[in-house]
């Protein structure tokens, strides 16, 4: 698929086929996310791949944001191996982290699923069903799969600033 047409088909999923996700597929999309580009290659990165039944019926005990995906993806940094900038200080992790997850959902979007960025969940509760979270701050749960017939973006899906809103051109 052209690389823009993933962009503009790409929306927020919340109604998702009981269908699972091909182990293939699974695996070009961690692969996504696995290249995705960290600062200095530091790679504090980690992402766990949730597609067990019952794990996917605790992870409702996490969030309300369950729509019945069949794969979510969790996408967590550990702060302290990341890249720090020295002039302030700023960690890099959690923008990595961000990078990652985006690489993630334009990468199921290419493989012609949906997804969708949950960041309201309850962290300590879900940090318990991941093995090996210790020391990673958890940033967001993709919800992956294949849209149900009467998905559809939200209303306000399309709205958008203008360019001119969102960008200074200094020249």
């Amino acid at each position: 698929m052209e690389f823009n047409e993933v962009l503009n088909r790409r929306y927020s999923c919340r109604a998702f086929a009981s269908r699972g996700v091909e182990q293939g597929i699974v695996d070009r999309i961690l692969e996504a996310g696995r290249i995705a580009p960290t600062a200095v290659n530091k790679q504090p990165v980690h992402i766990w791949a949730l597609s067990d039944p019952d794990t996917l019926e605790a992870v409702k005990g996490v969030t309300r944001s369950n729509y019945g995906a069949p794969l979510i993806l969790v996408v967590g940094c550990r702060p302290a191996d990341a890249w720090v900038r020295r002039y302030d200080g700023k960690n890099g992790a959690e923008v990595d982290a961000a990078i990652v997850a985006t690489y993630l959902m334009l990468a199921a979007e290419n493989e012609g699923l949906s997804t969708l960025w949950v960041g309201s969940f309850d962290p300590s509760l879900l940090r318990n069903l991941l093995p090996d979270a210790e020391g990673y701050e958890l940033v967001a749960m993709i919800n992956v799969g294949y849209p149900s017939p009467d998905s559809k973006p939200s209303a306000m899906h399309g709205e958008r600033k203008p360019l001119g809103e969102l960008v200074t051109r200094v020249d």
